[in-house]
């Protein structure tokens, strides 16, 4: 506990151990470097943390303080955000070919082998986006376990810390971070192809 490395790792999870796939742990581990490149994405005190974390991350662990899987979780939020946009822009492009290749009398255009062609290709990518964020969602799910599982402990520390003294009183719920939930609604609304 002296110095801040075996601090991390005494909060500090093996990723091999979270029920992962191998492509999963890839993307947690460049979640974490991304993270700690970007300064932990939060306050003062993200620099520190997300250093720790970007030296776990390189050790296959995951850290499991509450400001680390905060800064994590939103992060992995970005990315499906992202994801989802891009399906969105996915989705309306097959369509528009899927309209482009027959004419108005229904029959099919000249070029229209070429347009099938871009059309699979569209259809290969969408698939391969929803596989990432399913994987990516997952992976979120797991942080935000942890996260939660980290604040009841952290909020139980700080209750047994003042047990001693009359003064617990005066600590009140100045610690309680209330989340209202940061659900958006990540499901294919637009899709109707969405595969189990």
């Amino acid at each position: 506990m002296s110095s801040s490395s075996s601090q991390a790792g005494a909060n500090a999870v093996p990723d091999t151990q979270l029920g992962l796939t191998n492509e999963e742990i890839e993307l947690l581990r460049s979640g974490q470097q991304a993270v700690a490149a970007a300064g932990g994405g939060g306050g003062g005190g993200g620099s520190s943390s997300s250093r720790a974390a970007s030296r776990a991350s390189s050790q296959g662990l995951l850290v499991i303080d509450s400001s680390s899987l905060a800064a994590l979780g939103r992060h992995f939020d970005r990315v499906m955000q992202h994801i989802q946009q891009r399906l969105e822009y996915l989705f309306a492009q097959s369509e528009t070919v899927t309209m482009f290749v027959q004419d108005r009398a229904g029959n099919l255009i000249d070029n229209a082998d070429a347009e099938i062609r871009r059309y699979q290709q569209i259809m290969q990518q969408i698939d391969e986006l929803e596989l990432d964020f399913d994987r990516i969602r997952h992976i979120r799910d797991i942080v935000r376990d942890f996260r939660r599982r980290a604040e009841e402990l952290e909020r139980e520390l700080e209750r047994s810390g003042g047990g001693g003294s009359s003064r617990r009183d005066r600590h009140g719920h100045g610690h309680g971070h209330h989340h209202s939930s940061s659900h958006r609604s990540h499901g294919h609304s637009s899709s109707g192809r969405h595969r189990t």
